[in-house]
């Protein structure tokens, strides 16, 4: 931040996901955004937390940045929303929404569709009184450890990343070089589906197995994606690709 403003291109704004699904599921570390949200308010930088993939109570509070004990200037929402239903919406100040008043028309056919408003406040409600949320954690906590303990004997599995109902395998060849397992990731996916369990890789080197269930997963669901992984990583193509 400080070198930008040196060289005369102060930053317009930071943006992040509150947890970094597509990037490899990365959890940040406790004070991660606090502290680069500090940084960016000196250098007159807006903060903006991309809420659309881990918002609406997936990783246990509302949004994703509770976790981390911040408060953005503008706040972005979409897919989950409108449960299936093409919802987006942005959160922001009054301050903020009338800096962008400087007389250029702004024309959207589709920006504040009621029905599509009505449809947003059921979700909201549903998440809230049938404690989505609350399952979240429960849930998400018993597939974090359930896959914590596949990984000690599948040295396949490298890392295990999870907050709530947002989690993460890392597919290793080799647990000390880290060295990515990409091939054998989509290797994984496709004999998963043969099996019914649906999933697939990203992060940078698609070796992550990238798992966001529906909010109304319970155990018996971690259960059978568990033993599935856990048969599929059995199998002698892929016992034998670790080095």
């Amino acid at each position: 931040m400080e070198r930008i403003t040196a060289d005369g291109r102060p930053p317009a704004a930071f943006i992040a996901e509150s947890l970094m699904g597509s990037g490899g599921n990365i959890v940040f570390p406790d004070g991660y955004l606090d502290g680069v949200f500090t940084a960016a308010g000196r250098a007159g930088a807006l903060c903006i937390s991309d809420e659309v993939q881990v918002g609406v109570g997936r990783l246990g509070p509302w949004w994703g940045f509770e976790l981390q004990g911040v408060v953005p200037d503008i706040v972005t929402m979409g897919k989950p929303l409108g449960n299936g239903h093409p919802l987006a919406a942005v959160v922001t100040t009054r301050e903020i929404a009338d800096a962008f008043d400087t007389g250029m028309k702004y024309f959207n056919t589709f920006g504040g569709n009621p029905v599509s408003c009505a449809i947003g406040e059921a979700v909201l409600d549903i998440v809230e009184h049938d404690g989505l949320r609350q399952n979240a954690v429960r849930v998400g906590g018993y597939f974090a450890q359930s896959l914590r303990q596949l990984q000690q004997s599948r040295p396949l599995i490298g890392d295990v990343r999870a907050e709530g109902l947002y989690l993460g395998v890392e597919l290793v060849r080799d647990r000390t070089t880290k060295t990515p397992a990409t091939e054998q990731a989509f290797m994984v996916t496709e004999l998963m589906k043969e099996r019914g369990v649906i999933v697939f890789p990203n992060g940078v080197h698609d070796n992550v197995l990238k798992i966001k269930p529906p909010m109304t997963f319970r155990r018996e669901h971690v259960d059978l994606y568990v033993d599935v992984l856990d048969e599929v990583l059995s199998l002698p193509e892929l016992r034998s690709a670790v080095q």
